[in-house]
């Protein structure tokens, strides 16, 4: 299949009417090398999740147009046209804010103890995020600090959203394939990879690198990621679009 320049927009419509898999919530995995463009897909999906319709009006206009004039869509009666996300009074009640990010993304380095955690970190995954987002509680997990080499004091709090998504290398691996409402594979070459991970961590960490890459090659290899991907993306040709659109390659 040739590569196809796809909106982010058009994803996020498509992953809200999915269904849930993981208790109430879609999850969304943004897998893929070091330095193939995970974080500024997710980034991006994330940015394009929160800009969507209200998720009851994305699943509605799966099944057509509404006949419904409470729903807001239809001219009421008498004619007058209401505003597109409906009218403001004191009746709608508190609302949660709408000017911060509304999909999580969750950052698998952000959960590793270390460089030798690449792929042990798993049921810290699953007790901090997976097991409270499955019972419909919010979740929550300190962050790694990768200078002072331990877990931060404080929590992050990850409520049990609509959509959460959770980006990093095996967070789409065969075990929570399931409940996965959508899995992403992002590719580059390898050699693209290398240079934007030593330009973003430092030649320093040269050697730890090599390592690291030669166990996701295993890991894949294994896992069969990206055969399993409902979406594999060139995370080579991101750079080269504006934020709206990616390149699906399958």
């Amino acid at each position: 299949m040739s590569p196809v320049v796809e909106a982010y927009a058009e994803l996020a419509a498509r992953i809200l009417r999915r269904p849930a898999r993981l208790g109430p919530t879609r999850l969304v995995a943004v897998d893929g090398p070091s330095g193939a463009g995970k974080t500024v897909f997710a980034s991006r999906l994330a940015a394009a999740l929160d800009a969507a319709p209200a998720l009851d009006d994305t699943l509605r206009s799966a099944d057509g147009p509404s006949t419904n004039p409470a729903d807001g869509r239809n001219p009421p009666p008498d004619g007058r046209n209401p505003p597109a996300d409906g009218p403001k009074t004191p009746a709608d009640g508190p609302k949660t804010p709408a000017d911060g990010p509304k999909t999580p993304v969750v950052h698998t380095d952000d959960l590793l103890d270390g460089w030798a955690d690449q792929f042990t970190f798993w049921p810290r995954l699953e007790e901090w995020i997976l097991a409270p987002l499955r019972a419909g509680r919010p979740a929550r997990y300190r962050r790694y600090d990768w200078t002072r080499g331990r877990f931060g004091p404080d929590w992050t709090v990850v409520p049990p959203a609509p959509v959460v998504i959770v980006e990093g290398v095996s967070s789409a691996r065969a075990v929570i394939a399931a409940e996965l409402s959508l899995a992403v594979f992002v590719t580059a070459p390898a050699r693209l990879c290398r240079d934007r991970t030593l330009a973003r961590d430092g030649a320093a960490l040269a050697p730890r690198l090599t390592v690291w890459r030669r166990g996701e090659r295993a890991h894949f290899a294994a896992d069969r990621t990206a055969e399993r991907a409902d979406l594999v993306v060139d995370g080579a040709a991101g750079p080269a679009l504006d934020a709206a659109a990616f390149v699906r390659v399958r």
